[in-house]
């Protein structure tokens, strides 16, 4: 038998073998939150108060069926945090009011029927017209929050809220085709985001990994002159993007290969910054120091496979529907006693871990997702976010 037809019926058996296990599966498996799991906020001694340990986490439920908070920002004074969720809509937490108050909404489609109301599974598949924010920025010197919208493009939204305004819908010709992070120098007000990759939308976003996609691109705009300009291409689930606290380099999530980069301004050199022990999506500058990441989930030995042998991903991806990989996710992407965020210091080390609860006591009885980001407040607040869950978390 030639070599490509064994490729071929070897390729098949295993897509036989993945769809057969959907008959082993829960009905539910695809509900969102089902890697629910207890966390504790371990918090090394000696920094900043000296209380190690555990610190109460309170649980803030979105409204209106809207699920996946995955990016903060917060506005001038501290007001917020802002955050994006399905439905394409981004809120504002009122703290007098204890609620979420809608802010901007990212797609003038935004208000038609099947936006509201849905499943998550159904509303990931109206993303397209509905929009989903993602990363988010305040423009400080003018008050502006700059939005990568998945779908819609790098948007701005002024002072007063309302329909997101497009600023950029292509780079050199080609399409943003999975607008994610993204971060602004205020000191020139220059807005550095990434296009995850040139082939797959959001919703298709396992595909990115598993056919190991090296399509996405890192830019920067410049909302003065509006010029656009690729910084780095080539990359693998480019992510989450962070100025760092001495200005001169971007850190830039690179989900595929579980790493951090770091881009030199001056030079233009990528580098890495840091390698992971899970699957990182977004980074954030800490006031103490050092960058939170927010880890999706953990490296397995079947993704770690796939990865290094794309072919079998792009074979699987030709052979099994779309809707039987999504079945099986977590049998990709993994779940488990895994710290699900870390905080690196200036050179990339881990230095503080927010992970799995480990003695069951009632402090750690609460429950959280799959973490997309974690932000610290200035006085030290943490605000924990999942792209797949019904809330956000507030660790205080």
């Amino acid at each position: 038998m030639k070599p490509k037809l064994c490729l071929y019926f070897a390729t098949a058996t295993l897509a036989v073998a993945i769809s057969s296990l959907i008959l082993l599966l829960p009905p539910n498996l695809n509900n969102y939150g089902r890697h629910l799991i207890n966390y504790y906020y371990n918090k090394p001694a000696g920094d900043r108060d000296n209380t190690a340990g555990r610190r109460r986490i309170e649980f803030v439920p979105l409204d209106d069926g809207s699920v996946g908070p995955e990016s903060f920002a917060f506005g001038g004074g501290g007001v917020g945090p802002f955050t994006g969720v399905s439905g394409g809509r981004v809120v504002e937490w009122v703290e007098e009011e204890r609620r979420w108050s809608e802010f901007a909404v990212t797609s003038p489609e935004r208000y038609r029927e099947g936006c509201d109301g849905l499943d998550p599974p159904q509303q990931e598949e109206m993303e397209h017209i509905c929009g989903r924010p993602l990363g988010l920025s305040f423009r400080e010197s003018n008050g502006d929050l700059y939005v990568a919208d998945a779908y819609m493009g790098l948007l701005r939204v002024g002072p007063q809220g309302g329909l997101a305004d497009r600023m950029v819908t292509r780079v050199d010709g080609a399409p943003l085709v999975f607008t994610n992070g993204l971060d602004v120098d205020q000191s020139s007000d220059v807005v550095y985001f990434t296009d995850s990759s040139s082939r797959f939308q959001r919703r298709m976003h396992l595909l990115i990994v598993i056919t190991g996609d090296n399509t996405g691109r890192f830019m920067k705009y410049d909302p003065k002159t509006q010029q656009k300009t690729v910084l780095a291409s080539n990359l693998m689930f480019p992510n989450g993007v962070a100025l760092s606290h001495d200005g001169e380099s971007i850190l830039v999530v690179e989900t595929t290969n579980c790493r951090v980069l770091k881009y030199g301004l001056q030079n233009g050199e990528m580098e890495v910054f840091a390698e992971l022990d899970g699957y990182p999506d977004n980074i954030k500058r800490s006031p103490t120091r050092g960058y939170w990441v927010g880890l999706y989930s953990k490296r397995t030995t079947l993704l770690k496979w796939l990865v290094s042998n794309p072919w079998i991903g792009k074979s699987l991806v030709k052979l099994v529907p779309l809707g039987v990989i999504k079945r099986v996710k977590s049998m990709f992407m993994g779940s488990g006693n895994v710290g699900l965020g870390v905080r690196l210091s200036e050179s990339g080390e881990v230095v503080e871990v927010f992970n799995k609860g480990g003695d069951g006591g009632d402090d750690c009885s609460e429950e959280f997702g799959s973490i997309s980001e974690i932000m610290e407040s200035d006085d030290g607040e943490l605000w924990v976010g999942s792209v797949e869950s019904p809330f956000a978390a507030r660790v205080h």
